[in-house]
């Protein structure tokens, strides 16, 4: 039971150092930059303020230069979609190109079997 509640500890000591490290990088974000998604370019404002997000250009969370030159703000839809995209890509580059693609035949090569057509007419 004990090894449960050391579990219990660790993550909730993590998730709280998680908040810290945010809390830090976005208050600096939010005073280097205006209040406006990068993206969209909807603006924010009081209580709204909290739905604009920091983005890591680099995905990397422990990279928080001085300047934010590694950030931008972004609304939570734009950074939802933001991250979206490159799990797409992601996927997309774990596959690798399919043989047919690697070949030039097939539905990826839109003019495969062209010259057999063009020379049955002539």
């Amino acid at each position: 039971m004990s090894s449960k509640s050391e579990n219990k500890g660790m993550i909730s000591d993590a998730y709280k150092s998680q908040q810290e490290r945010q809390k830090g990088y976005r208050e600096r974000a939010l005073k280097l930059f205006p209040w406006i998604c990068g993206h969209c370019g909807r603006e924010f404002t009081g209580k709204r303020l909290r739905e604009l997000t920091v983005h890591h250009k680099d995905h990397n969370h422990d990279n928080n230069p001085a300047d934010g030159s590694n950030w931008e703000l972004l609304c939570l839809y734009c950074h939802d979609n933001e991250h979206s995209r490159d799990q797409v890509a992601d996927a997309y580059a774990e596959d690798g190109p399919s043989d047919s693609s690697s070949t030039g035949e097939g539905l990826d090569n839109p003019f495969s079997g062209l010259a057999d057509l063009l020379k049955g007419k002539s």
